[in-house]
């Protein structure tokens, strides 16, 4: 394996202080330092699929599921909302695994979109709107209310508020 880059001076060459396995199993966590300069940092492994889903789209094209994309779409959600980067990475790790463990070789991206807007739904209520507003499609402004008085009127389970699983 090529040694990692220092994202700090660049250097090529750095020793591993700790490793650990992340909740999902799938990824390990390794804690750096940079043999030139000093300074530590983190970097994340994620064990290679060997099945690659594929997401089917609403108009009834594949394309291969894509882990940034999902990622991007969670971040708008939550743009400006108080959660932390370490939230949205285990949301997208909790979704992944979710889809991992209940799909074969195909998706559809309703079932992605509903494994988010669940997880985001118990998170927080802005994001979920937001989430759901792009997920759902609403016809118009009435059909955006109904989600938001529903919402208002069913809120979380105060013992699933927060969790992402």
């Amino acid at each position: 394996m090529p040694p990692m880059i220092c994202p700090f001076c660049q250097a090529d060459n750095d020793k591993v202080i700790d490793s650990r396995s992340a909740e999902s199993g799938r990824v390990i966590r390794r804690r750096r330092e940079c043999v030139g300069c000093g300074r530590r940092f983190t970097t994340y492994e994620r064990v290679e699929e060997t099945i690659k889903l594929t997401v089917i789209k609403k108009d009834g094209t594949r394309v291969p599921y894509n882990r940034e994309k999902l990622r991007n779409g969670i971040e708008m959600a939550c743009y400006k909302r108080p959660i932390s980067a370490e939230v949205i990475q285990k949301l997208v790790e909790s979704v992944e695994e979710d889809l991992y463990r209940r799909f074969d070789r195909e998706v559809e991206s309703m079932e992605i979109g509903k494994a988010v807007s669940e997880r985001l739904r118990n998170l927080d209520q802005v994001a979920y709107v937001r989430f759901a507003s792009v997920y759902k499609q609403f016809r118009d402004l009435d059909a955006l209310l109904d989600e938001v008085r529903d919402i208002m009127t069913r809120p979380p389970d105060p013992k699933e508020q927060g969790k992402l699983f």
